[in-house]
């Protein structure tokens, strides 16, 4: 029997991070699939640590990103340079992730090669071309380009039959993000000595007892927050803090100058504020076990911290995984400063708040997406 020649592509940290299960999953395969990794690299160093983490050596690497790079140019770049991969390797099926700029591009380049794609994370919307920006418009065009529609939730497929998508060509599976968090989380435990490094690695970075003492973890980096946003959830990080003097709040930076300008202008000086540089998966998600609560624009997160028993609030005023917010993991607290005050304040003083978010059932699945992908992948 010929193996299918299935060709994953991906750029950024995030995608990484939901793709590596998978690829280890189609590597238990080899009988019937030949699979390769192409990375455009559209995050180099952040893409790197998780490659390292996860064991997962790129068999291409575009390695397009370049300096002040924006999102015409990099668009362009990649159609461009997958044209000539598929020209080479001619593979049967490209895997596509999620909504970024990598995934709109290899949408359109596979879709010019008449190359059939797997879309996994399908059918996240919030209908809102802005909202986030661009990956609403990245995740719809890659949509209509797509064969196998991996939807996460029953929402997601609903999205989906909505557009005209056909039943049949969708199946839903969980998100490989809890794939790769159980992952994660039990290599640690499982290794002992790796486990302490950990923790010493933390300690050293960290100025309190974050193993013992309640924290609030943040992460925000989202561009449509850049400018007013910004200076909305610092003023109310700040207020918190003053407010709070015994809960701490660690806010790993992310490295865009829109983001780390504002934040370490207005968050600094504060003794319960914590201010760290980006961190690699393994302790973020080491941190986010031991979380308090979670304050954050981002997507993944919001899958993530439910796993773990964490009340997330979202930065944002839309979220394309609403089904959080209907299962009651996920509040979303937009960009107010009063409003994510007021959030904050009554998970830290009402007890049965708190223990109602935390215990919520999670909706992203229960760590098995990538068997029920690699299931549909055995009939084509």
């Amino acid at each position: 029997m010929t193996k299918k020649k299935i060709l994953l592509i991906f750029g950024t940290r995030p995608e990484a991070i939901k793709m590596a299960p998978l690829i280890h999953a189609l590597n238990t395969e080899k009988d019937l699939f030949e699979v390769k990794v192409c990375v455009t690299s559209q995050h180099r160093q952040m893409l790197d640590q998780v490659l390292s983490i996860f064991e997962i050596k790129p068999d291409i690497d575009l390695n397009i990103m370049q300096k002040d790079q924006n999102l015409s140019t990099l668009t362009s770049i990649i159609l461009d340079k997958l044209h000539k991969v598929f020209k080479q390797h001619k593979p049967d099926v490209v895997l596509i992730h999620g909504d970024t700029t990598t995934t709109l591009a290899t949408s359109i380049a596979a879709f010019y090669e008449s190359i059939p794609i797997g879309h996994v994370e399908a059918g996240l919307r919030t209908y809102n071309l802005n909202a986030p920006f661009p990956e609403e418009f990245n995740r719809q065009i890659a949509s209509k380009t797509t064969k196998w529609h991996f939807a996460p939730t029953k929402l997601s497929e609903e999205n989906l039959l909505a557009e005209g998508v056909k039943k049949k060509n969708i199946t839903i599976t969980g998100n490989t993000i809890i794939d790769a968090l159980h992952w994660v989380l039990n290599r640690i435990d499982k290794n002992k000595d790796y486990k302490q490094k950990l923790q010493n690695f933390l300690n050293d970075v960290l100025s309190f007892n974050w193993m013992d003492e309640k924290f609030v973890l943040v992460t925000a980096h989202r561009r449509e927050n850049f400018g007013f946003g910004f200076t909305q959830i610092c003023s109310a990080i700040k207020e918190l803090a003053v407010k709070y003097k015994k809960i701490h709040f660690i806010y790993p930076v992310h490295l865009n100058p829109n983001v780390r300008k504002p934040v370490y202008e207005n968050l600094s000086g504060f003794n319960n504020i914590h201010l760290i540089n980006p961190l690699e998966y393994r302790p973020f998600v080491y941190l986010l076990k031991y979380s308090f609560i979670v304050l954050t624009d981002s997507g993944g997160i919001q899958e993530e911290a439910p796993s773990l028993g964490k009340p997330v609030l979202v930065l944002r005023d839309v979220t394309e995984r609403p089904e959080a917010v209907k299962a009651g993991t996920v509040k979303l607290v937009g960009i107010n400063q009063k409003r994510i005050v007021e959030s904050v304040s009554s998970l830290i003083e009402d007890k049965k708040y708190y223990k109602t978010m935390s215990s919520a059932h999670n909706p992203y699945g229960d760590g098995h997406a990538c068997e029920r992908i690699v299931d549909v992948l055995r009939t084509i």
